[in-house]
């Protein structure tokens, strides 16, 4: 499926390096899309962050699955990526 404008999409936060904020999973809403590089309206708690085309973009990421025995299947996202909404 190929993202389209208005489309409600997951953005993966960076976090930071010394582990104050762990990298998440965002809603965020298409503002532009170009195959599967989009331009994204993200919607944190503490405000509003754009990302455009014309500044790279975000680029789709379908996760890595979990490398932890045991553990249950649970994709890690990169940071600064998009994915679709797991179905719950």
């Amino acid at each position: 499926m190929s993202p389209t404008v208005g489309r409600i999409v997951h953005y993966v936060s960076h976090g930071t390096p010394g582990g104050e904020y762990k990298s998440e999973c965002r809603a965020a809403i298409v503002t532009e899309a170009d195959g599967d590089k989009v331009g994204l309206a993200v919607l944190n708690p503490s405000g509003t962050f754009f990302r455009s085309l014309a500044d790279g973009g975000c680029e789709r990421h379908d996760g890595d699955p979990s490398n932890t025995p045991g553990a249950p299947e649970t994709p890690s996202y990169n940071g600064g990526t998009w994915h679709w909404p797991e179905r719950a």
